[in-house]
């Protein structure tokens, strides 16, 4: 066992639900930060390991395969998602065989704002996988509390439509939890400390599939 399981043992809630944090006030910015970053440890053990497999085995799939990826958020999330377009494209692309064709929903403030104006913001990603995604491509939902109508939207057309589906959650996972796919899911009821979660979940899956199409002597002369 290594010493992440270790940890994963022991800092995964028994009972299966995230305490509230803060709870109380701090006295300082550094004692804050410290129970911060232990949350942000507990909160990180709570991930279920295979779900991050079977994320990395759609990607990868599709990545090979030639289908397209598309990613979601609101607030936060959008920022995760649009940055997911960045790390999955050229990160992943840097040293490998690789030419990924990633998407983010969330970065056209023209098309958003025309869609949530003239149709819905429940619509916003619905609407635009419409018509530039196919059968086989895959949909990444990132929305802390699962709960966002235009993301469980998004995730129900996508299923329904033969997209492969993966959601990022936290809080009680929401709708989003159960419609997706595969469920990478913080147990956690912090939106900072979910958000960093999913920003490195992010980065995680898009280091690991670019280091499986590397030699070991490239993964150890790369930076990362």
């Amino acid at each position: 066992m290594s010493i992440i399981d270790d940890l994963r043992v022991l800092a995964t809630p028994t009972d299966g639900t995230a305490a509230k944090f803060p709870a109380a006030p701090y006295a300082s910015a550094e004692s804050y930060f410290a129970a911060y970053a232990e949350e942000m440890i507990r909160a990180a053990r709570s991930i279920e390991p295979a779900a991050l497999d079977r994320a990395a085995t759609i990607l990868i799939d599709a990545y090979t395969g030639g289908a397209g990826v598309f990613s979601c958020g609101n607030g936060g999330s959008a920022s995760i998602a649009n940055h997911l377009q960045c790390d999955h494209v050229k990160g992943i692309q840097t040293g490998t065989d690789l030419s990924p064709r990633v998407m983010s929903l969330s970065t056209n403030v023209e098309i958003l704002t025309a869609i949530a104006n003239d149709i819905g913001y429940e619509d916003v990603f619905a609407c635009q996988l419409q018509s530039q995604s196919r059968s086989g491509d895959v949909l990444i939902a990132v929305s802390s509390s699962g709960r966002s109508p235009n993301i469980v939207r998004g995730l129900t057309w996508a299923r329904d439509h033969g997209l492969r589906t993966i959601a990022l959650t936290g809080f009680g996972g929401g709708d989003a939890r159960a419609a997706a796919e595969v469920a990478i899911h913080v147990d956690c009821a912090n939106y900072g400390i979910i958000e960093d979660l999913h920003q490195g979940i992010m980065h995680a899956l898009a280091q690991y599939i670019r280091q499986s199409r590397m030699t070991a002597d490239e993964i150890s002369s790369g930076v990362f």
